[in-house]
């Protein structure tokens, strides 16, 4: 299986019956062909945790972004060294209790964590957290809290 990354997510061996929930083209970067022919970093171990945590759920989860090719990163104000230039996913919130996804994220294995007011990002990097402003402080703070602020040091 190719794993790594892919100049284009249809080059992906997709393994439906692993990964049901998801597809190649929803984690791909999403500049539509502007800066890359659909850029997209195979790795069975993130696609995986992202199932786990779709099972844990029980419930559909957006992805809002995938792997960013360079260039969309920094069109889109990324950090320059985001992990979605490899791989990550801000997952949408619509829909979802907000503990609920944090905890499904964190038992399916992830372990950095950036909190938004739409939005929670996930990726498998070693303990990093962060929030997108002031209002998503103020929003996943009482999460966090209820949920044991033990994991968060």
């Amino acid at each position: 299986m190719k794993t790594g990354l892919l100049a284009d997510w249809r080059a992906a061996e997709w393994d439906a019956r692993r990964w049901p929930d998801f597809r190649a083209a929803e984690l791909a970067c999403k500049c539509g062909g502007r800066f890359c022919g659909g850029e997209y970093v195979h790795d069975p171990v993130f696609l995986d945790a992202l199932q786990r945590m779709r099972d844990a759920l029980g419930a559909p989860v957006i992805v809002n972004s995938g792997h960013r090719c360079a260039l969309w990163n920094a069109h889109v104000g990324g950090a320059p060294a985001s992990e979605h230039k490899r791989i990550a996913a801000d997952i949408r919130l619509a829909g979802h209790a907000p503990g609920a996804l944090l905890r499904a994220a964190r038992g399916a294995g992830f372990s950095s964590f950036g909190f938004y007011r739409s939005f929670l990002h996930m990726d498998l990097r070693p303990g990093r957290r962060w929030f997108g402003g002031a209002a998503a402080r103020r929003f996943w703070s009482p999460v966090i809290i209820e949920e044991d602020m033990a994991w968060w040091k």
